[in-house]
């Protein structure tokens, strides 16, 4: 008998990216480029490499551009043909995966858990992926990061598993964060329980330094704690405090902490984003070799 399996993913790409303007004036986040792809193509290529064949993005106004980009191309693709470009063909190769793309709009940009409850309906009975349109998960394998947390949170019972990273103790107010069941040394390659988890603590105040790193799997009662969860002081539904909901019913929610080979890249602004950029574009296996030629003779300048 197969080992049970996730084949739907929920993406939100409805965020306004206002620090990232003026970039993002006209050109959603997720769109920006890292090294050679959009950002949001890393997330659909991790989601087809782990297993999932469906995929539903959260979209919003002017994002128009992420529909077209997972969309076919027949004309450029028979140009490409004509020329014999079998090399862009290849790059295009994600477009033709077999993969099933859905849509749906986020009336009002209203929190995480507001973009991920309107995927109640597609999820249906069924656990699913819910993957941040705009974070990158580098791995030694494309997907084995995500395939790793579905076995896990199938292996541990788990009602919700979310993807956790340590991050300095002044960085916590930025991130969802866990506490860990157990007091000691938490496990890496296997899943943990919390036993409480905080949206952007104050620093000093944090319950550990292990923040939540854009990828979850979630069982269908997740969209029962949303529905339940009052708004922040901004009149946000966060999904960090539905998952923390799941918790008090006495849910069994678990973390997995990114390995030491892992990485997290969250493209939320600009100097997280020229990192990105740069580490993506210096390990390009085909263009990376000019690019360090060219920061090596410039090296004078830094």
């Amino acid at each position: 008998m197969p080992p049970p399996s996730v084949v739907k993913a929920i993406v939100p790409v409805a965020g306004l990216g206002t620090r990232l303007l003026p970039a993002t004036k006209s050109m959603p986040k997720e769109m920006l480029p890292v090294g050679r792809k959009p950002v949001v193509q890393y997330v659909a290529e991790e989601l087809q490499a782990a297993g999932i064949p469906q995929i539903l993005l959260i979209t919003g106004r002017r994002k128009q551009a992420i529909e077209d980009h997972f969309d076919a191309d027949p004309e450029l693709t028979a140009a490409l043909q004509r020329a014999g470009n079998e090399r862009m063909l290849a790059d295009l190769a994600y477009t033709d995966s077999g993969t099933r793309f859905f849509y749906t709009r986020q009336a009002e940009p209203r929190g995480l858990g507001d973009a991920v409850l309107y995927g109640a309906e597609f999820a249906g009975n069924e656990p699913c992926v819910v993957a941040l349109g705009d974070s990158i998960i580098y791995g030694e394998r494309p997907g084995s990061t995500l395939r790793a947390l579905v076995a896990g949170h199938f292996a541990s019972g788990a009602c919700a598993t979310v993807l956790v990273e340590d991050v300095a103790p002044d960085d916590v107010y930025r991130y969802g964060i866990v506490a860990p069941a157990d007091a000691g040394e938490l496990p890496i390659g296997e899943p943990f329980r919390l036993r409480d988890i905080v949206e952007k603590p104050r620093v000093g105040a944090a319950p550990s330094c292990l923040a939540v790193a854009a990828r979850y799997i979630l069982n269908p009662d997740i969209f029962d704690a949303l529905r339940q969860t009052p708004l922040d002081s901004r009149g946000e539904l966060q999904l960090t405090d539905a998952i923390r909901l799941l918790i008090q019913w006495g849910r069994p929610v678990y973390a997995w902490r990114l390995r030491p080979s892992e990485q997290r890249y969250d493209i939320g602004n600009f100097e997280s984003y020229f990192r990105a950029f740069v580490d993506f574009a210096l390990a390009d296996e085909r263009y990376g070799y000019t690019l360090r030629k060219y920061l090596k003779a410039r090296a004078y300048d830094i």
